[in-house]
């Protein structure tokens, strides 16, 4: 299929309402957009993001007998030593270092080490080690109130028959989607890694930003894509002109491709949204690519299944995210987006420094704060005119109260498809229930799967909760506020 151009002439301006200021609008400066190529023409430079409005008296974070009247004791228990745990930088770094270690991979050390792991950090952010457990976890949040993302924690193939393997799991936990209550299961996640080998995926990558760099470069295995890239993008990783993809590359690409429409196509048959996760920049631009190729052929009308993902955290999200929804419209495909910050800061600062380049996320973290926000708004006011939908994903509070003071003001508050808020389990639990408590719906990505399986996953949430000043720092007071509270009623 030949790369679909989308046209020159563009709507100049997007319909955003003056009166609704709770975020920094996103307002892009006039583009012309043929195929991904965005013309040099800069953005307005962010500001500090003002306060919420004191409008959304519903949304309470501070009534820790509230938020938690849902938690058994014994969680919370379990809750408040593991994130105290992973607040003691040192403890974290002995800690990710005995599960790195070859010392402690096999024998009775290994044993010890996995069954110390899997009574604390895996209970706490993992919905469990298979289907069964994971069915009984998304249960357990769904008479809290709240929804589960599916999520089997597999997370990288280097070869088909991994792919195979691991497109099987995927399309089981379909199933398992299918066989819970409708309303306790938001979406299915699928990890592009898992199902294509990463060597194809850095070779498509590379040829993908070289085509970028060359318009005139003939990608002959391309399908119907959305923009890829805006100007800002970083493109440093490929240096020289790739080799075009050999016979036996294609025939994996036409096979990874096979899996996805395979997974597509099961979520559309039990109408369940399907939610590509984000990874590092090495290998994005081909998971981008694969998933607005599946957007386009399966987002019909108001109902988009396949949702792709933007990290904030990176300079260029909020061009690529106008790029790709203008062209979207201009095609008639609704687009549904997960905004996360990003969890690969140490690997992306790395890569650019070896090329002799500066970093692709944003300088500071009011700058990635700032990002969020704009693009949450963006895309708040595009879904409330328009079609489509957003899964805001953050444990931020304020980011928070401003996305949903924005979604009261322009119409799409309480119970809306349009608009799902996420948080991962085990972490920023008290944001989930308030926002679930002031009429929002709310999800908890859940992944599931044998302890070694999610290593990686969890030596990331282990690195994500490092310090005192972390993520988790305002759920550890409230937990601990809970606890006296409950402890003080036992006594008394």
């Amino acid at each position: 299929m030949a790369t679909r151009v989308v046209p020159q002439k563009i709507v100049k301006n997007l319909p955003f309402k003056a009166t609704a200021k709770p975020l920094n609008s996103f307002q892009p400066s006039t583009a012309a957009v043929t195929g991904a190529v965005l013309e040099k023409q800069p953005l307005p430079a962010t500001t500090t993001t003002p306060s919420p409005p004191q409008t959304l008296s519903s949304l309470d974070l501070n009534n820790a007998e509230k938020l938690f009247s849902t938690v058994p004791t014994s969680t919370l228990i379990r809750s408040s030593a593991v994130l105290h745990a992973t607040a003691v930088g040192p403890m974290v770094d002995v800690g990710i270092w005995a599960l790195q270690s070859r010392l402690l991979q096999k024998g009775i050390m290994k044993d010890a080490v996995m069954a110390v792991t899997k009574k604390t950090f895996f209970e706490h952010f993992c919905a469990g080690e298979d289907v069964v457990a994971a069915g009984r976890s998304i249960r357990s949040v769904n008479d809290a109130g709240l929804r589960g993302m599916l999520v089997y924690g597999v997370e990288d193939a280097h070869d088909n028959d991994g792919c195979d393997r691991n497109l099987n799991g995927f399309l089981h936990t379909v199933d398992v989607g299918k066989s819970l209550p409708p309303s306790s299961v938001s979406f299915v996640i699928v990890k592009i890694t898992a199902i294509c080998p990463m060597a194809l995926l850095e070779r498509m990558s590379d040829l993908l930003r070289w085509q970028q760099k060359d318009p005139s470069f003939v990608l002959p295995w391309k399908q119907d894509s959305l923009p890829i890239f805006s100007e800002s993008s970083p493109l440093y990783h490929t240096q020289t002109k790739p080799e075009p993809l050999t016979q036996e590359e294609e025939e994996d690409l036409q096979l990874a491709n096979q899996r996805l429409q395979q997974l597509c196509q099961k979520c559309v048959e039990i109408n369940k949204p399907l939610l590509v996760d984000a990874e590092h920049t090495t290998v994005q631009p081909a998971i981008d690519y694969f998933t607005y190729s599946s957007a386009i052929v399966h987002n019909k009308d108001d109902n988009p299944i396949v949702f792709g993902t933007i990290q904030t955290y990176l300079k260029d999200a909020k061009e690529r995210l106008f790029l790709a929804t203008q062209a979207a419209d201009k095609i008639g495909i609704p687009l549904g987006f997960k905004l996360v910050r990003g969890a690969y800061m140490s690997m992306e600062s790395k890569i650019a420094e070896s090329f002799g380049y500066s970093s692709p996320i944003h300088d500071s973290i009011q700058d990635t704060h700032n990002s969020f926000n704009d693009c949450s708004s963006f895309l708040l006011e595009k879904v409330a005119n328009g079609r489509g939908c957003v899964v805001l994903a953050t444990h931020n509070i304020e980011s928070g109260k401003l996305a949903a003071a924005k979604a009261y003001d322009i119409g799409i508050g309480k119970v809306n498809h349009k608009l799902e808020f996420a948080q991962l389990c085990g972490m920023s639990d008290a944001l989930s229930f308030g926002l679930s408590n002031a009429g929002f719906r709310v999800s908890k990505y859940m992944p599931f799967g044998p302890v070694e399986m999610v290593m990686p996953y969890l030596l990331r949430r282990a690195e994500e909760n490092r310090g005192l000043l972390a993520a988790s720092g305002f759920d550890r007071q409230l937990i601990r506020k809970e606890l006296g509270r409950r402890i003080k009623a036992a006594i008394f």
